[in-house]
């Protein structure tokens, strides 16, 4: 944790100013970060990845994301689900032939789910993959996809039998940046998360090998990731409080240097509760994260929590972000006057939509606790 935290602190950080104003890492950042292995957190040592435990990479997506959130978004899709499908389900060939690079970062790999009209209900995807001489086609369009316009492989899901409306008619494919059809258009617009591109995906009879499904038979692949999503979904919750650390220490400061009516704003009670309750709050989910961190790695199943974990450490942030604001008063609301504020207040909004929205979660959860 210590060389991250040294990353964070020295570099990252000190190039966030930049990083918002040409809306990109400055290549020599991303080269750091692959030199010191941070595309390969949870890629198995077999493959030349760190192979990191949940709870490691809890620890380690804490330290990184206490920077601008785009820092963990350029190396997170080489070590979250993006890459868990091929990591279970891939052929030898296939591990062997991407692992390595993806761990390295010398690849950089995105999750094709998310669709126009397939979001929180990932099984109403429009995409389709028909099988043709020996292989499979592609069609359709996937939106907000994280990194997809420079990405080097995606990892596709799309429906491979279209009389089958459920999970089980959907498939992932391993398809390379380059395969004719695949097209990404300019990335979005955004409120933040400044230097992390997003774009749509656009599929146009695009032809891969049979190699390529996950699993090797249909349906497979999409199983696997979802099994997967308990792993990513404590990821997002320790990625929402590193952040929320971030923009407290920033409070911290500004309370001791900043006066009114003579006094540092640090002596007005109702302005150290906002600081107390922030930290209460950020304490709490690191508890809760880090405890379900440890349930997965002994092999408990986790997925209640893990629902849990990511509900209330996005709820969390967006309440330190709001409260931090408030202590900054208008020096947070500029992005020229109140440092780091306005640019973390806005990355972290889309922590309550990304992987499923806290209204999604609120319903699983309620759906687990009456199954059980």
């Amino acid at each position: 944790m210590a060389d991250i935290r040294a990353f964070v602190r020295k570099l990252a950080i000190t190039a966030e100013a930049e990083v918002v104003a040409r809306n990109v890492i400055p290549e020599p950042l991303v080269e750091e970060m692959r030199q010191r292995g941070y595309f390969g957190w949870s890629i198995p040592e077999s493959y030349g990845g760190a192979g990191l435990s949940t709870e490691e990479l809890a620890m380690a997506n804490m330290e990184l994301s206490q920077a601008a959130t785009a820092f963990r978004a350029r190396a997170g899709t080489n070590t979250g689900i993006d890459v868990e499908g091929l990591i279970q389900d891939g052929t030898e060939a296939k591990k062997r032939k991407w692992l390595p690079l993806l761990a390295s970062g010398a690849v950089t790999c995105c999750l094709a789910l998310t669709e126009p009209e397939a979001g929180s209900d990932a099984t109403a995807l429009r995409s389709s993959a028909a099988p043709e001489g020996g292989g499979w086609v592609f069609n359709g369009t996937k939106r907000y996809i994280t990194n997809a316009p420079i990405a080097d492989m995606f990892t596709v899901f799309a429906r491979t039998d279209p009389g089958d409306r459920s999970s089980r008619g959907i498939s992932a494919f391993l398809v390379e940046r380059g395969t004719p059809g695949l097209s990404t258009p300019p990335e979005h617009r955004k409120m933040g998360q400044a230097g992390s591109p997003v774009s749509e995906v656009w599929l146009k009879d695009v032809r891969v090998g049979e190699d390529s499904m996950l699993g090797g038979v249909p349906g497979q692949g999409f199983v696997t990731a979802m099994k997967a999503l308990n792993k990513q979904r404590i990821n997002l919750a320790a990625l929402c409080i590193g952040p929320a650390i971030r923009m407290l220490d920033e409070a911290l400061r500004h309370m001791r240097q900043r006066k009114q009516f003579g006094r540092p704003i640090a002596d007005f009670q109702l302005v150290q509760a906002m600081l107390a309750e922030s930290r209460v709050e950020i304490e709490a989910a690191r508890c809760r994260v880090m405890e379900t961190a440890r349930k997965r790695d002994a092999g408990v199943d986790v997925t209640t929590e893990a629902y849990i974990c990511k509900y209330f450490a996005s709820k969390m942030c967006g309440r330190v972000a709001d409260r931090v604001v408030q202590i900054f008063g208008g020096a947070g609301y500029c992005a020229d006057i109140g440092g780091p504020i306005e640019m973390l207040y806005h990355d972290v909004r889309l922590f309550r939509l990304h992987k499923g929205t806290s209204q999604i979660h609120l319903l699983n959860i309620v759906k687990r606790m009456l199954k059980q």
